[in-house]
């Protein structure tokens, strides 16, 4: 367990005597969702750093989103010094957000599974999935600035992704009902060092074999 932000943080290792991979899960998952990749990892002796997020699995927390996401991602980046880390949906969106942030210098390797980009479309397709009108939405941006300081149309992933200089692996389904993969095409555009691997039929979850052989084979690439 590690304690940060007022957040107890269940954390789980897979000791290894290769790098350093720390593993950052999505909305409503945990660490279970890593558990065919993990196989993978364990199999190349990888060291594997994964935790539960907070309101998630068997961490506290009362809330999840990227911001304080990136915090606490921060604190274990600290802690283990990964030279990997790989995300999924949310997760990967936070990857990106604490590279743009603190962009760790000893981090060299970022994969991002099916990861949302525009935070404005997110909440977009939010209002359109709840109905809600336009007065509900506007006053759904003023609460956004007023606690976070910025406006849904300002929180760009694909913008951050500018000034990211790691390589990159990002992969995402054609289909993918969750995140769309135009999210993931905005990012690579803009990430000069990042490679793209679009899948059609795995959907959001990017459990499959394939998946996993293409983030192992970019892992051990020079």
């Amino acid at each position: 367990m590690v304690t940060t932000a007022n957040i107890d943080l269940q954390v789980y290792q897979w000791p290894g005597e290769k790098e350093t991979i720390l593993l950052l899960h999505g909305w409503e998952s945990n660490v279970f969702r890593w558990r065919n990749l993990i196989g993978y990892l364990t199999k190349e002796n990888y060291n594997i750093i994964a935790f539960d997020a907070p309101a998630h699995g068997n961490s506290t927390g009362t809330v999840l989103h990227v911001p304080i996401y990136t915090e606490v991602a921060q604190a274990l980046i600290t802690k283990y010094q990964p030279k990997h880390i790989i995300g999924h949906s949310v997760g990967g969106m936070t990857t990106l957000y604490n590279n743009y942030k603190y962009n760790n210098t000893f981090v060299e390797k970022l994969v991002i599974l099916g990861a949302p980009s525009e935070f404005y479309t997110i909440l977009k397709n939010y209002k359109a999935m709840l109905k809600f009108n336009n007065a509900v939405f506007n006053s759904l941006k003023e609460f956004i600035f007023e606690k976070f300081n910025f406006l849904p149309e300002d929180f760009s992933i694909s913008e951050y992704a500018k000034q990211n200089t790691k390589k990159g692996l990002l992969v995402h389904d054609r289909l993918d009902l969750i995140a769309p993969c135009s999210d993931s095409e905005l990012v690579h555009k803009n990430w000069t060092t990042s490679t793209l691997m679009v899948t059609e039929g795995y959907g959001h979850s990017l459990h499959q074999d394939e998946v996993s052989n293409a983030v192992l084979s970019f892992l051990k690439e020079a």
